[in-house]
């Protein structure tokens, strides 16, 4: 009989081990080289390892030997030899090189197939140009949107200031947030869908047939929760300053009011400027540029959407007119203020 091989382990190459051992999210082969290490250390014998962790008593000796050979680089598998590369590192560049490039023509991103039609005097095929950029961790197919914002020196302290109000609003204030949501299509489907079922999601016709479009323009009590809409035909400065104007007339003349505005067209208009210089106890919050998001009553939207548009189905503008309207209603008798924790500072470098 041999005698098995003996294993010492360091604190700290023991620890090592115990947290790969006790891992729920590591490789299960990692986690099972890892306790035989343990327990040859602890001098269990090979057989005993093999019959608690329900393995070979091969592969046992095998890791055990590696590990006293090698140490913790030794658990790793080794490297196997394969098939000879049929190409060369050239023609790996040249892959790299077009997946980080424009392709030329109409086409707008690359695929596997384009880039081996365009290295086409290689021979390489798609398989191996996705191979090569697995490798490198390059996916040309994808692409992700990005928003370059405008050098505004004003940025953060707007946004703070903004932040502040929803955080500290002032005393015996009013704090509304305002905007408009245009284009809500009022859709009805050609067959009536089926409802949700156990096992199955709900299903919806994709055909469906337009009744046009309704817009409105909205103010949120951002220390209440509650809003009120209007159907609006036109989205310019003077159904604006009618909004304003009616919000103006139902508050309090003695309270102060502080509303957060993007800068939308009919916001920024000289005719509402005007009016709000006439109106000295409106107090603007502008939000920056490309940071809508700060106005809260783009959550109030967003919840809008999905709770009657998205899957709604409407055979006329009045219908969806109606149904928003109830959903406003019914949602300001249970109306709950937003829970703002943001204070406006960057999250990361900018």
């Amino acid at each position: 009989m041999t005698t098995a091989v003996v294993v010492v382990l360091d604190e700290q190459i023991h620890r090592q081990l115990r947290r790969t051992a006790r891992s729920a999210r590591g490789e299960i082969r990692a986690v099972i080289r890892a306790k035989i290490v343990l327990a040859a250390a602890d001098g269990t014998s090979n057989a005993r390892i093999a019959a608690d962790l329900r393995v070979g008593v091969d592969m046992v000796r095998k890791w055990r030997g590696r590990f006293a050979a090698y140490g913790l680089a030794g658990l790793t598998d080794a490297r196997r030899s394969g098939r000879p590369r049929r190409h060369g590192a050239d023609v790996r560049v040249r892959v790299v090189a077009a997946a980080t490039s424009v392709p030329p023509g109409p086409e707008s991103t690359w695929s596997h197939r384009r880039i081996a039609e365009q290295l086409a005097d290689t021979t390489i095929s798609p398989s191996q140009v996705g191979r090569i950029l697995a490798d490198c961790d390059l996916r040309p197919y994808r692409v992700r949107g990005w928003l370059t914002r405008k050098d505004d020196p004003l940025f953060w302290a707007r946004a703070a200031d903004i932040c502040q109000l929803y955080l500290h609003p002032p005393a015996g204030a009013v704090v509304l947030s305002i905007d408009e949501k245009t284009a809500i299509a009022a859709r009805s489907r050609k067959h009536p869908g089926q409802p949700t079922a156990a096992g199955r999601p709900a299903r919806q016709e994709f055909e469906y047939v337009r009744h046009g479009t309704v817009s409105i323009v909205a103010a949120l009590d951002v220390q209440t929760g509650q809003a009120v809409t209007e159907p609006i035909h036109r989205n310019d400065s003077v159904t604006f300053q009618r909004f304003l104007a009616m919000l103006d007339a139902s508050i309090d003349p003695a309270r102060q009011i502080h509303v957060v505005l993007d800068n939308g067209s009919s916001h920024v208009a000289k005719a509402t400027r005007a009016w709000l210089a006439a109106h000295p106890r409106w107090h603007v919050h502008w939000t920056p540029a490309h940071a809508s998001w700060l106005n809260q009553i783009e959550l109030y939207f967003s919840a809008l959407t999905r709770r009657v548009v998205r899957h709604g189905d409407f055979p006329s503008r009045d219908d969806l007119i109606n149904k928003i309207e109830n959903y406003v209603i019914e949602k300001n008798t249970t109306a709950k203020p937003y829970r703002w924790t943001y204070d406006g500072t960057p999250l990361k470098a900018a």
